[in-house]
């Protein structure tokens, strides 16, 4: 496996910033969670003057064999329609990503399905779909490694077009299964407390998709390795946005992560290489149940909770704005000293 050199972020201006931070013309504070997010990209950035340039949202898409099982709601043939969706301009992360600027990029990673070239999608096709892990392996190790080298250089050409903001999001019917499966192996937390509803499922929905993913996993005696359980129960997307995301930080992007499906891959890139955490802004918490449990593990504390479960990106994009007034107010907002403004809350506030 290719190995990625992240650097542990420096604390060489972390007084700085927060003096920076404190000295603008309000009280000490009072921007709330914008202040932890501007101090945060400061930090990744390594300067007193954060810049968002060239943002990006990567929507990855992969089909998945196990939802020929019916863990879904909707069929597996919706993978591909939501990408002609993407490309037309029509679904919610199109929106979103049109909305706030934001370049948008689609990666066919695993799509059970042709596209004509002049969508544009990026074809990093693996193979059609993975195989069904309720019997065995949903790839094999070449090909997980393949995805993550893959994603590594998708994030590298993106570098180069001078991206330093990076949003991933995903596509794939059947891939909150895997992300189930994944944290409850990563994150050693029972099974039946990481399955949720996903695309919808009533509850009866959701007792079916438990039993046919507790099935799978207890043919799984390979342990708690990260590419074992990627190469077990991953989607193509999943692995490929893994090698991404550890790239991204290696080159010491501003990651924003979105919701249950990211934050299971970011858990897996987080066991390759701890390091990753320190470059993430944790968009929202996702309405899908066992999401706050990853977040738990990686000590996220997300910036929005407003009931949002629709994966894509849509999550995070919803949260850009936020990010970028934290951008804007640490680069443009005066000082007291600047204002000749009195420094005294007790006079002014």
């Amino acid at each position: 496996m290719m190995k990625f050199e992240i650097s542990c972020l420096s604390d060489k201006l972390d007084k700085q910033l927060c003096e920076k931070i404190d000295t603008k013309t309000k009280p000490i504070g009072a921007l709330g969670v914008l202040e932890k997010i501007a101090f945060q990209i400061g930090k990744i950035q390594n300067t007193l003057e954060p810049q968002i340039k060239n943002p990006n949202v990567v929507v990855f898409a992969g089909d998945h064999g196990i939802a020929d099982d019916g863990v879904s709601f909707y069929p597996k043939s919706v993978s591909f329609q939501m990408l002609y969706n993407y490309m037309q301009g029509g679904a919610a992360i199109s929106v979103f990503s049109r909305q706030h600027n934001v370049d948008f990029k689609v990666v066919d990673c695993g799509v059970d399905h042709d596209f004509e070239p002049d969508l544009n999608i990026i074809n990093r096709k693996i193979a059609y779909g993975t195989n069904n892990y309720r019997f065995g392996p949903a790839m094999t190790k070449e090909q997980c490694l393949q995805g993550i080298e893959q994603g590594a250089q998708i994030m590298e050409d993106i570098h180069k077009e001078g991206c330093n903001f990076i949003t991933f999001g995903e596509k794939g019917i059947g891939n909150t299964s895997s992300a189930a499966l994944i944290l409850s192996l990563l994150g050693d937390i029972p099974l039946d407390e990481c399955v949720g509803r996903g695309t919808g499922l009533d509850k009866e929905g959701v007792k079916s998709k438990y039993d046919l993913l507790n099935e799978g996993l207890s043919k799984y005696d390979k342990g708690n390795d990260p590419i074992d359980v990627l190469t077990h129960f991953g989607g193509f997307e999943i692995v490929t946005i893994v090698g991404a995301m550890l790239k991204a930080a290696e080159l010491k992007m501003t990651l924003l992560i979105d919701g249950f499906i990211i934050t299971s891959a970011l858990l897996a890139a987080f066991k390759i290489n701890p390091k990753v955490r320190e470059y993430c802004l944790f968009a929202h918490k996702s309405n899908e149940q066992a999401h706050i449990k990853m977040l738990n593990i990686l000590g996220a504390d997300p910036i929005l909770d407003i009931g949002m479960r629709l994966g894509e990106a849509t999550g995070a994009m919803v949260c850009y704005p936020i990010v970028k007034s934290a951008v804007q107010f640490m680069n443009e907002m005066a000082s007291f000293q600047e204002a000749g403004v009195s420094e005294s809350s007790e006079e002014i506030f």
